[in-house]
């Protein structure tokens, strides 16, 4: 399982021109979904998540996490993170998950972190959908489950 998190200011997600899920500050996380994850690879990416340290203090040091800063997460699936481009210009997605198991672990993520934060959003999957972020400060964090 693979997930790309970046820290927002504000980001949502919109489907055929209506916004679908809005954020204020906190995580826009793309994730992808692998043939071989399951419940513990959601366990495991949701945790590490969850537990980064990436916001600003009172002092300006990266200690504090998600939820004391009161931040929000919207979840957006992404089997393209998991595109392979060792051969030639157009990717493979042969790496991704089926979609039913994609879906599956996607909503299973989803239903996790409602457990731990009171503000978390999604996208739909399979879906086309246009994701609006601002940025906020210098954290876009790559993780994969294979290497935790």
């Amino acid at each position: 399982m693979r997930a790309l998190v970046q820290c927002v200011s504000q980001a949502s997600v919109e489907v055929e021109g209506k916004t679908i899920g809005e954020i204020g500050k906190g995580y826009l996380v793309f994730l992808g979904v692998g043939p071989e994850d399951g419940p513990e690879e959601v366990e495991k990416l949701w945790n590490k998540i969850y537990r980064l340290r990436v916001f600003m203090d009172d002092q300006g040091k990266t200690n504090w996490n998600l939820e004391k800063v009161g931040g929000s997460c919207l979840i957006v699936s992404q089997f393209t993170l998991y595109g392979d481009f060792r051969k030639g210009n157009r990717p493979s997605f042969t790496k991704a998950a089926p979609p039913a198991l994609g879906e599956k672990l996607y909503l299973d993520f989803v239903a996790r972190a409602k457990q731990d934060l009171d503000r978390v959003e999604s996208g739909e999957f399979g879906a086309d959908m246009k994701v609006h972020l601002v940025n906020d400060g210098p954290f876009t964090i790559w993780l994969d489950t294979a290497e935790l």
